[in-house]
């Protein structure tokens, strides 16, 4: 079991900056850092009429998907109905708890900090009752470890655990397969229905690779490890409403062809979408710009991707950098840069004998190949965007240092911190005295190869302790990121997005 550290000094840092705040509550002031985002009404002028009511279907899904994360990450949404402050209460909904879950710290009183292992195990099994549970079905990712009424332990699947959320899913995407013109999505509808009802979801992933012809998408289920910080192995809930957008499907499949080592059939199932809504795991804290399903099917969340780049990558380069490395920012470059991140995902192997580690050590090595990749398919102008290789690493750097505010409680923030302190140690960016980083683009492309070699030598070998010992090293807060986040804080620029969608 990882041992996070008792007090990190970002947080430290964050609310000393944050006190400032007058009579403001500890969570108004966490609030803003979440900037409010209005989702507009998808434009529906081409899907028909079965369509359109197909969609409201899946949005009932979500939410009952979305009830689910509720009781995985930390009991009833309603708990928190009844809160006097509004800005606990909104700040409750960001996070699907009482925790921040930059640092997993309580933000309203009375609750201590979260349990490394959320709602999937009692908080106070130990590793040996865990290790001397003899059922297998416990290293499953969609059962739940629980005591009975004599206090030892017991495993329990999803669909018996969930069992009222679960039924209505399958009922509402069988009432979907009813209406839907598509063969195809009829198809996976009715396996992810069964699927979901015996947690054994071979059937629709199958399903889902086929379902290409359709202008609508719905991902649900237990789908990612992300919230298990005992083990790694437990899946979140959660769901995506999704519409495509044709025209940079059409481009990215183009692109596809020049990555080196991907997969041909792959190749085919990258999508370009546009997020209508989204349930559960996808919506806690910072908000997800791509899914990578199985490693089966990429998808890059567009209108997403933009309100990111506006609204924290970019305005932070810009406060960090000064002259050319500010005018290699570029929002095409971040929406290539996201791009190849999910494909590289396709490349990336988990490691499940890095145990917790594991996921920290996939998205740092997909962040690493994502930017190697587009650099060099840019630099051999395989991308017809008016981007350069600099652009690329420029606006990778800068998102990946404002990343670094996701904190050390989690898997994303953890393995931007890897890369930061990686590319800080072999001289690739350089924090001058004024506060303004240097980029050495020749430098920056030795280091991720470099990282990238040793990410994979680690997970090749399955070697856990190497693991640790390289998070030890690589994944902290260093003092140059305490005082970015002041400068960020003082800006007030935001550390990610909420969502409100429009009626």
């Amino acid at each position: 079991m990882r041992k996070l550290i008792a007090a990190l000094a970002v947080v430290a840092v964050v609310a000393t900056v944050s006190s400032c705040g007058g009579g403001r509550t500890k969570a108004a002031r966490l609030l803003e850092n979440y900037a409010l985002v209005t989702i507009p009404a998808p434009d529906l002028s081409g899907i028909t009429d079965n369509g359109k009511e197909v969609l409201n279907l899946y949005r009932f899904a979500a939410d009952q998907a979305d009830a689910i994360y509720w009781k995985q990450n930390f009991g009833p949404k309603s708990t928190f109905d009844g809160l006097q402050d509004s800005a606990e209460k909104e700040f409750a909904y960001v996070n699907y708890g009482p925790w921040n879950r930059i640092d997993g710290e309580p933000f309203i009183y009375g609750y201590g900090k979260k349990p490394l292992g959320a709602k999937f195990y009692p908080a106070d099994m130990t590793e040996e009752e865990f290790r001397a549970l003899k059922d297998p079905a416990k290293e499953s990712p969609y059962t739940i470890i629980r005591r009975k009424g004599d206090r030892t332990l017991e495993v329990v699947w999803y669909h018996d655990a969930y069992a009222e959320e679960v039924r209505k899913i399958s009922d509402l995407l069988k009432a979907a397969a009813d209406i839907t013109i598509k063969e195809s999505v009829r198809e996976y509808l009715l396996a992810k229905a069964e699927d979901v009802l015996t947690d054994n979801y071979m059937a629709s992933e199958r399903a889902w690779e086929q379902m290409t012809d359709s202008k609508m998408d719905l991902v649900i289920g237990p789908n990612e490890a992300i919230d298990d910080e005992l083990y790694g192995i437990k899946a979140s809930y959660g769901a995506y409403v999704l519409l495509k957008n044709e025209e940079r499907t059409n481009l990215i499949k183009e692109v596809c062809a020049y990555v080196p080592g991907l997969d041909p059939e792959f190749s085919s199932k990258v999508y370009a979408c546009d997020v209508i809504y989204y349930g559960g795991y996808p919506n806690a804290g910072y908000k997800n710009i791509g899914c990578n399903v199985s490693g089966n099917r990429a998808i890059i969340f567009g209108n997403i991707i933009r309100e990111k780049y506006n609204r924290t990558v970019f305005p932070a380069g810009m406060l960090l950098f000064e002259g050319d490395d500010r005018a290699h920012l570029d929002a095409n470059a971040f929406w290539w840069e996201i791009v190849f991140r999910e494909i590289a995902k396709n490349m990336v192997e988990r490691n499940h004998a890095l145990g917790n580690e594991a996921l920290t050590f996939e998205k740092a090595e997909a962040n690493v190949l994502g930017a190697l990749l587009a650099a060099q398919l840019v630099d051999e102008n395989r991308i017809s965007a008016l981007i350069t290789k600099q652009d690329i690493l420029a606006t990778f750097v800068a998102n990946t240092i404002r990343s670094t505010r996701f904190g050390f409680a989690d898997a994303t923030g953890r393995a931007n911190l890897i890369v930061y302190n990686y590319l800080t140690e072999k001289g690739a960016i350089t924090r001058k005295v004024s506060g303004k980083y240097k980029i050495d683009y020749a430098k920056t492309v030795e280091a991720l190869q470099a990282l990238s070699d040793a990410i994979k030598g680690i997970q090749a070998g399955g070697d856990y302790e190497a693991a640790v010992e390289f998070a030890g090293t690589y994944a902290f807060v260093p003092q140059a990121i305490q005082q970015d986040v002041v400068n960020l804080e003082l800006e007030k620029i935001p550390v990610d997005i909420r969502f409100e969608y429009e009626k």
